[in-house]
């Protein structure tokens, strides 16, 4: 979906198909049949954004023959689908039973994380609609904290040094402009945008900059305006943004507030939780951790990294940090110039929902996404954006 900006700037608004995990290229092109179009379809749009994941294994074929990168081409075409935005950060096995820490390999301090990034920049060259010149690739935030020392620092930046040197090639060549977007996430070495600044800082040029994901945004209990104005004094970008809720319990210490929280410990995804402190952010790497109890206190409210739907908020005693994300989103769009030009909508759990809120059908489940996608829509409108056709 387009919109049209005050100043003038064209904002593209999308979904991320990892919600339909596929491996393969053929899955890929299944997504776009079996999930794609009909969520189109229900918005009533000639186009829609999607926000594409592309695995290893459909990467490799992408990229070993031109033919299947025209064929792909051809299938968004057909679709009324167009994709200006790329999520980077899943490498493989996205769709398995359990994820948990398995999402965080390759890092940055591997070599298959540059040459899959670099793949995945080449690509999104290709497909960008022959109108848009930029597109934005997210991607892990470095990686998860644990035995990340300072020579896998310097490892990690050497990579993304020659990203860039290679995204400045691939400007030169195709006259395409792709930028990277390291996504923060509690647990890894880039928590919050704050620790975003120090690694970003002084790479040549400004081709990586930082995917804020407001359900993220919100479990490290940023505030919005502090983190985007911390970025913007630091010259570091928003190539694009992700909109997401997490999970937000108000009174943790209370029995029924916890046994409505248990129904989200599930265990294929890994589900940090947050609080916070009058001595600071204090926190566990999973749910079923903090309700273990001892851990982590609960005289303040938590919040856990679960993308909940945009739409449809968890039942009471639970809630959604629905206000964070519309005050990021009307900092990032909504003044007198965008911030990103790229927005996702990113609810990748839906299938990790609490049984009786899971969607039962692929109709359903298009159904939920449109919703998504419209409350999304108006949010926009109402700032002011105007939507094109």
């Amino acid at each position: 979906m387009r919109f049209r900006h005050p100043d003038g700037t064209l904002v593209h608004l999308s979904y991320c198909t990892n919600v339909h995990p596929a491996e393969t290229l053929d899955g890929v092109l299944a997504q776009l049949r079996v999930h794609c179009e009909p969520v189109r379809r229900r918005l009533g749009r000639d186009r829609l954004g999607i926000g594409l994941w592309l695995a290893r294994d459909a990467v490799h074929a992408l990229a070993a023959e031109p033919v299947t990168l025209r064929g792909l081409q051809t299938e968004l075409d057909r679709r009324g689908l167009e994709v200006v935005t790329l999520n980077g950060f899943p490498y493989e096995g996205f769709g398995a039973d359990a994820v948990k820490h398995r999402v965080y390999r390759p890092d940055w301090t591997e070599p298959e994380r540059l040459a899959h990034t670099t793949d995945l920049a080449r690509l999104l060259a290709a497909l960008l609609p022959e109108d848009v010149t930029e597109g934005s690739v997210s991607t892990l935030p470095l990686a998860w904290r644990t035995g990340f020392d300072e020579r896998a620092a310097a490892t990690a930046r050497a990579a993304l040094t020659t990203l860039t040197e290679r995204l400045d090639a691939l400007e030169e060549l195709t006259g395409k402009s792709v930028r990277i977007a390291l996504e923060p996430e509690p647990g890894c070495v880039v928590e919050t945008t704050a620790d975003a600044i120090a690694p970003l800082t002084g790479l040549p040029g400004d081709r990586v900059g930082v995917c804020v994901d407001t359900c993220h945004l919100a479990t490290s209990f940023e505030d919005p305006a502090t983190a985007l104005a911390a970025l913007d004094t630091a010259g570091i970008r928003v190539p694009k943004a992700q909109l997401s809720t997490a999970l937000h319990a108000e009174e943790p210490h209370r029995p029924a507030v916890r046994a409505a929280l248990a129904a989200y410990a599930e265990p294929r995804f890994l589900h940090q939780t947050r609080t916070a402190t009058a001595a600071g952010l204090r926190g566990t790497d999973d749910l079923p951790e903090a309700l273990a109890g001892g851990v982590l206190p609960d005289t303040a409210p938590w919040r856990a990294h679960f993308h909940v739907p945009l739409h449809a908020p968890p039942a009471p005693p639970l809630t959604s940090t629905l206000p964070v994300l519309k005050d990021a989103l009307a900092l990032l769009v909504g003044g007198a110039h965008p911030r990103t030009r790229h927005l996702e909508v990113e609810t990748y759990t839906w299938q990790a929902l609490p049984p009786g809120a899971r969607p039962r059908s692929r109709g359903r489940l298009a159904d939920g996404i449109a919703a998504e996608l419209a409350l999304a829509r108006d949010l926009l409108t109402d700032l002011g954006l105007k939507e094109l056709p």
